[in-house]
């Protein structure tokens, strides 16, 4: 786990990557409560019958269900010591390379890329992939922001 000690910690681990968090498996459940949740019913992610018969062979994680995970999987990597709090502040580049499969697994990897200090805080940027477990590609990449509060 990548532990990042106040701002000054956070300038000294610029380009440093994080070890990997666990596998988290992505089922049917999930994607399903991610589609009532966001009204999202598309059939490639909730009609199995369906989604057996197209090319990708079974109903897959909606995108943004899965750009979602990286809040969670990223306490899995990352831990911050000696500020106020860490805010989410948003996103960067984003892109799905991959459809993550019903059943399939995902993990995080995130390295720290930049540190710019921002009304009494500092603005870190991580850039994060998150692997699928078995696949050539990743499932998303995308840079998260992530305000720091001393």
């Amino acid at each position: 786990m990548l532990v990042i000690n106040g701002i000054d910690g956070a300038q000294a681990l610029i380009g440093t990557e994080a070890e990997p968090g666990p596998w988290v498996t992505v089922d049917q459940e999930r994607i399903d409560r991610f589609a009532d949740a966001t009204g999202d019913r598309q059939w490639i992610h909730v009609d199995v019958e369906k989604a057996r018969r197209s090319p990708l062979k079974g109903t897959i994680a909606h995108g943004y269900l899965t750009l979602s995970l990286t809040a969670a999987l990223i306490s899995d990597c990352v831990r911050f010591e000696g500020i106020s709090a860490a805010l989410n502040y948003g996103l960067n580049k984003v892109r799905f390379p991959a459809p993550v499969p019903s059943g399939g697994r995902v993990r995080l990897r995130c390295t720290l890329t930049a540190v710019e200090m921002r009304d009494g805080g500092a603005l870190l940027t991580f850039a994060n992939t998150v692997e699928l477990e078995g696949g050539p590609r990743p499932a998303c990449v995308a840079e998260s922001l992530v305000l720091l509060l001393p």
